[in-house]
């Protein structure tokens, strides 16, 4: 009899293996992502299987039903949002691929300041919190009951309080560990939450694709800020283990902050199912800085690719450099075969990424791409003084980017993210400025994988195999 059950076991597992296989094969992102899970599967049922339980939700096709539910709530936006229209012919970058593919125009009379890590930005926010008179809007894919945590929610009840309008919004898998009492307390105030465990996405530990990795804060229509930090005391530098937390956020004035404000309604629509077209601000204020910006949301609620093709713009418009700064380095094929193109023409391509390890499968499979990255005369820098977080990039002296993308598969194709490009020379130089001391704290690349210690020689190749469903 028992033997009779472990055969029924196994065979059912195989054959859910094969069913698994299938739907891989008809809804993955990428063949090489197909490939990849059928491969995983059919070779390895026992670890394949829960493992695609977790991993292998490829197409979120109730999101892309709520978008079409929401267009009335973008087109609405669009409608009131009177974008500054810049001289296209002035800038030395063509904006048309970064325009498609956020659906919005380059508009002019933006204003940034660079948040160079979390004392800065917190202190910019809870300032930018305590002096909100109509609204805020806030939302994090990490939020911690910690220390942090707690000041963040006694500034939003005070918030409330003195009759501000706060909507607060979390990512269900990253705040997983956040207590009901955290929601139940900013709702006792008056605060309107977005519980990340009723909404229509990921809620629990079976749905880890399509996380909502965005980080934003909006102040009546007037301030946003967008960038890497999360809600945690780690994000201080007050974790032991990583140490000096290096990352960056960026606070922004201008048409861009109702551009992300836009982001943050579609984002409320779905997990909310309000429209705040009519309550919120859509015709503030332009910056004196006169920036020419541009806010590009990308997700797996998309028809195209846009998360890589935001990065593959980007790069082949680089005639003089193209400075990237990521936790990970997983690129997909057309990302990778262009970082190569630019730095066979002469391109300075620079890579940061950490020396510090945050998860081993992506730190190691990064190894599998150093070499072939700098044959072709890019140039990789690790990090060391502490984790680096930020997610950045430059483009000559025309284009800087700060948000919440990193250069992996995960941010390409399965979270939804947000990028602020700023299209001017000043933007550039801060963020030249900025990079150039995180250089000073790195070590540059020198060794090819065959010279590295074993366990970085043997299972960096096995670690890319995951690349395309990491």
């Amino acid at each position: 009899m028992w033997t009779l059950l472990v055969s029924a076991a196994v065979f059912f597992l195989y054959l859910t293996a094969a069913v698994f296989a299938i739907r891989a094969a008809q809804t993955a992102r990428t063949p090489q992502g197909a490939v990849g899970w059928v491969v995983f599967l059919i070779s390895a049922p026992f670890f394949a299987v829960p493992l695609y339980l977790f991993l292998g939700h490829h197409r979120f096709r109730g999101y892309r039903i709520a978008r079409k539910q929401s267009e009335r709530v973008v087109e609405g936006i669009k409608s009131f949002a009177d974008f500054s229209q810049p001289d296209l012919s002035s800038m030395s970058i063509n904006p048309r691929p970064f325009e498609a593919l956020a659906h919005l125009p380059v508009s002019r009379g933006n204003g940034a300041e660079l948040l160079i890590d979390g004392q800065a930005t917190f202190d910019a926010i809870f300032d930018a919190i305590d002096a909100a008179k109509s609204y805020i809007l806030i939302q994090f894919y990490i939020v911690r009951d910690d220390a942090l945590g707690k000041k963040l929610q006694s500034k939003l009840i005070a918030a409330a309080k003195r009759k501000v309008s706060v909507r607060f919004m979390t990512d269900a898998v990253g705040s997983y560990g956040l207590p009901t009492a955290y929601l139940d307390a900013l709702r006792a105030a008056g605060v309107e939450v977005a519980n990340p465990r009723d909404r229509r996405g990921p809620q629990h530990r079976f749905q880890l694709n399509y996380r909502n990795h965005r980080k934003t804060v909006i102040i009546d229509g007037e301030i946003g800020f967008i960038g890497g930090h999360n809600v945690g005391v780690e994000y201080l530098g007050q974790n032991s283990h990583f140490g000096h937390w290096r990352d960056t956020h960026l606070k922004m004035t201008g048409h861009i902050v109702r551009q992300l404000q836009l982001i943050f309604v579609e984002d409320w629509h779905w997990a909310h199912e309000e429209d705040l077209i009519d309550l919120l601000d859509w015709a503030g204020d332009e910056s004196e800085q006169d920036m020419n910006a541009l806010l590009v949301a990308t997700g797996p609620g998309d028809e195209t690719e846009t998360g890589a093709m935001m990065f593959f713009s980007a790069i082949t418009a680089a005639k003089n450099r193209i400075w990237i700064a990521s936790p990970y380095f997983v690129p997909d094929i057309d990302v990778m075969t262009a970082l190569q193109h630019a730095a066979l023409r002469g391109v300075d391509v620079r890579i940061l990424v950490p020396d510090v390890i945050d998860h081993r499968l992506p730190w190691l499979a990064a190894y599998a791409y150093f070499d072939e990255i700098r044959e072709c005369g890019a140039r990789v820098f690790r990090y060391t003084d502490g984790f680096l977080h930020q997610k950045v990039f430059v483009v000559d002296d025309t284009l800087a980017a700060v948000g919440t993308t990193n250069l992996d598969n995960r941010s390409f194709r399965l979270n939804f993210e947000a990028m602020a490009l700023f299209f001017d020379k000043r933007a550039t130089d801060a963020v030249d400025k900025m990079l150039r001391a995180d250089f000073e704290n790195s070590y540059e690349l020198t060794r090819n994988l065959p010279e590295q210690p074993a366990y970085i020689r043997f299972g960096s190749p096995l670690a890319r195999l995951f690349a395309p469903i990491l």
